[in-house]
């Protein structure tokens, strides 16, 4: 059976295989040796042979049969227009705590896709919840290893787990886990902490029934729900406070301390976030292992922290005379940013302006830097002094692009700041060299 979408090939690379055989930007791609491609992992499953045959239709329906010898590894330099070569899975859940379904209106298409794909996770690491797939899925999923995949769980509970995923088919989430963990696939577990609903003693249980089966399940974090001021309709839910912080981190580092005698592993890692709401001390960089799980926010300050420390007694280069800059937070880093950029003036003849921006687009419980808005940034720094350049997290960004989230481009900040705006990334060297303009 054909495939319904065309696999039409957006760029040949210079001087690769593809391009010897003739084959060009706007081509269709068939078969490879007979077989159809369902997705990119077909097709990097099947160019793996040394011998290949390709089907090719051409932009003018002439089809081209295209004979190819190569190295067992050796790739084609053939790029699709769809990264997936096929759409996106879309997420069926009706979880009663998606960001989405809190954001405004008005806002880019993109914004509004809830993906659920497991590709996308392993390619991309973003978290699947594995309701949308069945046994095949799973079976592919081992097929091509693609490992580590990282899931959202939130409780292992089958029952509260249908509850919070409005979906049926959340309950069988264990034996899908089970199943890939015993087949060799590495899995990073996410639970997005409720108060009252998925918390204490079934935080505990979901925790326990996850590190049974260590080490393939390699790591688990625990994250606050993040409110909007958008939630009218949906599911009441209460913010985390202070206090309520506190008995978070608490009872999980109580865990931790037993996983770590009995595995050799905290296994369960605590959200930077609970640590700035509680108002406590982040953990030491060694207590995050590995940074198993720093794309997901978690350990993001203390190798800030850490990499800040390493570096700055090498830099010996001396920043322009009377430097000033401005660097943009959230409310939750403000406090750790400050720190480092006052060791920083302290050690420099520089001065560094620190800017809290309160996020009034998407309500003050959304405390994160890369959440804010250019319109929030540029409302709250109006008649500041923000010196010679200003410093934004690149995380603010879309990937790839100069985008914030009200699409306010990097270019409309510096035309309504009137001064450089510099995207940093989130690491002590990029901070150290930006914020002495090396």
């Amino acid at each position: 059976m054909k495939k319904e979408t065309p696999i039409i090939i957006n760029n040949v690379l210079p001087g690769s295989i593809a391009q010897e055989a003739g084959i060009e930007k706007g081509d269709v791609l068939l078969t490879i040796n007979g077989e159809i491609i369902e997705d990119i992992f077909d097709y990097k499953f099947l160019i793996c042979d040394e011998e290949l045959t390709l089907e090719i239709r051409k932009e003018d329906g002439e089809i081209w049969e295209i004979d190819i010898e190569k190295y067992e590894d050796e790739d084609l330099g053939i790029e699709f227009v769809d990264e997936l070569i096929d759409e996106a899975k879309s997420c069926s859940n009706k979880c009663i705590f998606c960001f989405i379904d809190q954001m405004p209106k008005g806002m880019r298409d993109s914004l509004y896709f809830k993906d659920d794909d497991m590709r996308l996770s392993f390619l991309s690491g973003n978290y699947v919840t594995l309701t949308n797939m069945d046994d095949s899925h799973i079976d592919r999923i081992i097929k091509y290893r693609m490992s580590p995949i990282n899931i959202s769980v939130h409780t292992t509970n089958p029952d509260l787990r249908v509850f919070m995923l409005k979906n049926r088919f959340a309950a069988s989430v264990m034996s899908k886990i089970r199943k890939l963990a015993v087949s060799g696939i590495t899995l990073n577990c996410q639970i997005v902490l409720c108060r009252g609903i998925n918390d204490k003693e079934e935080l505990s249980r979901s925790l326990m029934d996850l590190a049974k089966l260590y080490p393939a399940v390699n790591s688990i974090s625990v994250v606050p729900v993040g409110l909007t001021k958008h939630r009218e309709g949906l599911c009441k839910l209460d913010p985390y406070d202070e206090t309520s912080s506190i008995e978070v981190i608490e009872h999980i580092e109580k865990i931790q301390e037993e996983f770590l005698k009995k595995h050799g592993s905290r296994i369960v890692y605590i959200a930077d976030e609970f640590y700035m709401m509680a108002g406590k001390e982040i953990p030491p960089y060694e207590c995050y292992e590995d940074f198993p799980q720093i794309e997901n926010g978690v350990g993001l300050i203390s190798k800030l922290i850490n990499e800040f420390d390493r570096y700055i007694g090498t830099v010996n280069l001396s920043p322009e005379k009377s430097r000033k800059v401005s660097i943009i937070t959230g409310v939750s880093a403000y406090n750790y940013i400050k720190l480092l950029a006052t060791r920083l003036e302290e050690k420099y003849s520089i001065t560094v302006n620190v800017y809290k921006i309160i996020n009034e687009f998407f309500g003050e419980n959304v405390t994160v830097a890369g959440l804010l808005t250019g319109i929030d940034i540029v409302s709250q720094l109006d008649g500041k002094d923000i010196g010679d350049e200003v410093l934004i997290c690149k995380s603010m960004l879309k990937a790839d692009t100069d985008l914030l989230l009200d699409d306010y481009t990097v270019g409309m900040l510096e035309d309504a700041l009137g001064a450089k705006v510099t995207p940093v990334e989130n690491s002590g060297i990029s901070f150290i060299n930006s914020v002495l303009g090396i």
